[in-house]
């Protein structure tokens, strides 16, 4: 009997479960690995790493009756990846040289006066109207999503996870697609119309506006 105890006891200590000190259950909170800011500037660096077609088949999708395909995409992402911001910065790096030459070509169109004037109007619509603008979305957008639109936990097994700040700023990026191909694209092959007097004129141009802001 004594060894029949002994081997009990041996036994039940070598199926003993470690648990961290302070917590008895699963972490209230868990903030997944993703890629940092840093390394996916510098991926965005190098065109050999990016996948450009992957990026203009999204673009091509949000432009569509069915953006949510996009989103799947972050769902397999995360699925395999166990993140959902994108690492790839091609979606990023195609939208920069859009911006860049869709400035540069209204310039020519109002007869700038100076080479200057177009890279001011340039650095604007990159860093004001794009990253600027993005980067205040993405972050307020983060945080109301991170105290007020999180799911309560239903278990200790469920983990309440944390929305990358990555992610939050590739949705603005997605939402600016619509937006660009409408107010920089579509709007500049009617600018004889849109920058006339007429009342045909004023509901073109608030059209567009409207279509881009609501898609």
């Amino acid at each position: 009997m004594p060894v029949q105890t002994r081997l009990n006891k041996s036994s039940s200590s070598s199926l003993r479960i470690s648990v961290p000190s302070g917590s008895s259950s699963a972490p209230d909170m868990i903030e997944y690995p993703t890629i940092t800011p840093q390394q996916y500037f510098q991926r965005m660096c190098s065109v050999d790493q990016m996948d450009l077609q992957n990026a203009v088949d999204q673009m091509r999708i949000l432009c569509t009756l069915y953006p949510q395909r996009v989103y799947k995409m972050a769902y397999y992402r995360k699925q395999t990846k166990n993140h959902w911001a994108r690492d790839d910065p091609a979606f990023c790096f195609l939208q920069l040289v859009m911006i860049v030459a869709s400035s540069i070509a209204y310039g020519l169109a109002f007869r700038v006066a100076s080479f200057s004037a177009i890279l001011g109007f340039v650095a604007k619509s990159v860093l004001v109207h794009w990253l600027g603008f993005g980067v205040i979305m993405a972050s307020f957008g983060r945080l109301i999503a991170n105290q007020h639109l999180m799911g309560a936990e239903r278990s200790t097994s469920h983990v309440r996870q944390t929305v990358e700040w990555l992610y939050a700023f590739d949705i603005h990026c997605n939402a600016f697609v619509p937006l660009f191909v409408l107010l920089y694209g579509v709007q500049f092959f009617l600018l004889p119309l849109v920058l006339g007097t007429s009342l045909l004129s004023l509901g073109i141009s608030n059209t567009l506006f409207a279509v881009a802001f609501g898609w």
